[in-house]
């Protein structure tokens, strides 16, 4: 039986569906993320103002940033 020559398709390489920017925020969050439950977190008094009111604004504001740099469009460099 003589063989079929299929030739071979190139791939073509997309690009990422993030930027640099994209990453850099969504590290910057986590970060701010781990910054609230490390306030929230401890020995001191448990109604403490800061643990209670700052820390779960601090979280929210993490997962603010996350939510942004998810729906951050990429810049067109055409």
């Amino acid at each position: 039986m003589a063989q079929k020559n299929t030739p071979v398709k190139e791939t073509k390489q997309e690009p990422f569906v993030f930027q640099k920017s994209n990453y850099m925020m969504l590290i910057l969050s986590i970060i701010v993320v781990i910054l609230g439950f490390i306030i929230m977190a401890g020995d001191t008094d448990i109604y403490n103002s800061s643990k209670i009111v700052l820390a779960p604004i601090i979280v929210l504001i993490g997962f603010a940033i996350g939510f942004i740099a998810i729906l951050k469009k990429p810049a067109k460099n055409s």
